[in-house]
């Protein structure tokens, strides 16, 4: 049988050709390139990574039917730890891949029986309870003993990393998952996510570092962060409450008028989310606001509520079907108020809410931390985003972002939010563009950055002692250092001036000059060479500055290394990499005569993450 080919004719089937292709391309890519070569004796583990809401559940079918072709026979597929999640996972399966044996939980006696006369698949929610026995089970079968085994983490980030690591110890879930995939013969550990950052800033000493990255584009169709958060000044899709002298009403209006526009023209769900807060307190208030507004626009709606509507729908812009007329909308919008049919449900850890009661028809979904990693909304067209933290964290903020997806109209997608906000989500964005690039230009030390105040993830998954942190904005350079010759060095600079004040030059040429320079302890030069490396991904043509300065007579050790001239030449260049070459002249401590120490500073207001493994620099 081939599982793949199968698998890929029933999309076919089913009418998408283009996600047929899409899969293909992924599932060899990642097969020939990767498992293809797999030795069948050692422990590997790699990234998959895709935008979030953009197809990464068919993605990761695809591969598991190539690596089967490959000769692989057990599959273990994790979710994150909810039971519903859990049970669509295996009911996804089931229904999509055939000439599996699919396990869910508790077919223990199923996996036994079937005794890999059939490849499997096991199904598993990321819980201490069910890792434990399913460690067990694999274990005393003996099955794995003589076979790879291959693990799909479907949002690796999120309760597989270790939350320990700096106790030296290992959490309960991490520690299973460990013990799953040491105790095969051999494996490959595949994890998945839309946001990789804590993953990307694992130690390869932890084990959980990825061997290998790859990035699946999102299809046609799919609205993500370059179109909601590309940072230009006026977004169309983007209103900025403080320009909304009652946000709570204009959201309310926007989404009875897309909902009537989206339920008269075919459509099956048009919904709506309000993302306030944490707090149980926070969503109950808003949904009296929300119930309030809508009784509002019944008592005002031949005069006031009309006002604000034909304003919005003047504005409005579908792209997947023909406007309505502006009569229709009205005495459809007045049959939706005066009947009820808006639905208003509360989403959180107090009240339980099925995805059934927003699939179809029109409705209001408030909530905090359910609203985030692996819950989708059909049709969502409108977002109130207020949801802030003292210290936020780009991934946890990234897979907030509900409205991204395939099945919105991008004419008439709405996300009300602060100014600041929306500037974080832009720099998250960015960041999410260098990964990518990176990934794409096959860089292997994958290097990622921030401004200041935003994390990348959660402190107690990163290895306080390895993660290095550059500041931009800040000058580094050696206390003590030593170049592999001087005569080449004074070479590469000789056709730069004393007398010039600065230099415009490619970041190429700044980083050959780096490669002169040895390492030293303190002075960590490959991060500061990776994170060249990144800007030159995003921007092969990017430039810095260069001043070269001979002949100094500076004391080693005696605090900072630029003469306050040049410190304010390089204070003029926030946005660019500056590196300053000075040649000291022998004596006054330094251990090389006539050396050349660099000095170098990065673009202001960034903050960029390396890993330090030990390594001499």
């Amino acid at each position: 049988m081939q599982y793949l080919e199968n698998y890929l004719q029933k999309i076919i089937n089913r009418g998408n050709v283009q996600l047929a292709d899409s899969i293909k391309y992924t599932a060899e890519t990642v097969g020939n390139k990767y498992i293809n070569s797999f030795s069948f004796s050692e422990h590997e583990i790699g990234l998959l990574f895709g935008n979030v809401q953009s197809g990464k559940t068919g993605q990761m079918f695809g591969i598991m039917c190539k690596t089967t072709d490959l000769g692989f026979p057990a599959f273990l597929l994790l979710t994150t730890d909810n039971v519903v999640l859990q049970q669509q996972t295996l009911e996804r399966v089931s229904s999509d891949l055939e000439g599996f044996c699919i396990c869910g939980e508790n077919d223990t006696t199923k996996f036994i029986q079937n005794s890999l006369l059939q490849p499997v698949i096991i199904v598993l929610k990321k819980n201490v309870r069910v890792l434990k026995l399913w460690a067990n089970v694999l274990k005393s079968t003996g099955f794995m003993k003589g076979n790879p085994l291959f693990i799909i983490d479907d949002e690796a980030d999120a309760a597989s990393l270790n939350t320990l690591v700096n106790k030296n110890r290992k959490s309960s879930i991490n520690k299973y998952l460990d013990e799953i995939k040491n105790d095969a013969s051999s494996s490959i550990y595949l994890q998945v996510t839309g946001t990789p950052q804590s993953i990307l800033l694992q130690t390869k000493e932890s084990g959980w570092h990825p061997y290998f990255t790859y990035y699946f584009k999102p299809g046609n169709g799919y609205l993500g962060g370059d179109f909601f958060f590309s940072g230009e000044e006026n977004p169309k899709c983007i209103n900025f409450l403080e320009d909304e002298q009652s946000p709570t009403r204009s959201v309310v209006v926007r989404h009875l008028l897309v909902s009537v526009q989206i339920l008269s023209s075919n459509g099956k769900v048009c919904n709506c989310l309000f993302h306030p807060s944490t707090r149980q307190a926070v969503h109950q208030k808003v949904c009296d606001d929300v119930k309030n507004e809508l009784a509002w626009c019944k008592e005002n709606f031949d005069n006031d509520f009309l006002k604000i509507l034909k304003r919005e729908y003047d504005n409005l812009t579908p792209a997947k079907a023909e406007k309505v007329k502006f009569e229709d909308i009205t005495h459809k919008i007045r049959e939706l108020l005066f009947t009820n049919a808006v639905k208003v449900l509360i989403l959180n850890g107090k009240n339980s809410v099925s995805s059934l009661e927003y699939a179809d028809g029109s409705n209001i979904v408030i909530g905090g931390n359910t609203l985030g990693r692996g819950v989708t909304f059909p049709g969502l067209q409108t977002i109130y985003y207020t949801r802030t933290s003292k210290k936020p964290q780009a991934d946890t903020m990234w897979q907030h972002s509900r409205m991204f997806g395939y099945d919105r109209d991008a004419g008439m997608m709405k996300v009300y939010i602060d100014r600041n906000l929306y500037k974080l989500f832009a720099d998250i964005n960015a960041t999410n563009n260098s990964i990518i690039a990176q990934v794409e230009k096959g860089i292997d030390d994958i290097k990622i950055y921030y401004p200041n105040g935003l994390n990348p993830t959660r402190k107690n998954v990163l290895d306080n002692g390895k993660v290095y942190t550059v500041s931009g904005g800040t000058n580094y350079y050696p206390l003590q250092t030593d170049n592999d010759t001087v005569e080449q060095l004074s070479e590469i600079l000789s056709a730069f001036s004393d007398n010039e004040k600065y230099y415009q030059v490619n970041l190429h040429l700044i980083k050959k000059i780096l490669t002169h320079i040895k390492p030293s302890s303190d002075f960590k030069l490959s991060a500061y060479q990776s994170i060249l490396d990144t800007l030159l991904a995003e921007k092969p043509v990017a430039q810095g500055i260069l001043l070269v300065r001979r002949n100094r007579a500076v004391t080693q050790g005696t605090g900072a290394l630029l003469s306050p001239n040049d410190w304010k030449i390089g204070g003029e260049f926030p946005k660019a990499v500056v590196l300053t070459m000075y040649q000291i002249e022998g004596g006054r401590g330094w251990k090389t005569e006539n050396v050349w120490v660099p000095n170098i500073k990065f673009p202001h207001n960034n903050v960029y993450y390396d890993l330090y493994e030990g390594e001499s620099n």
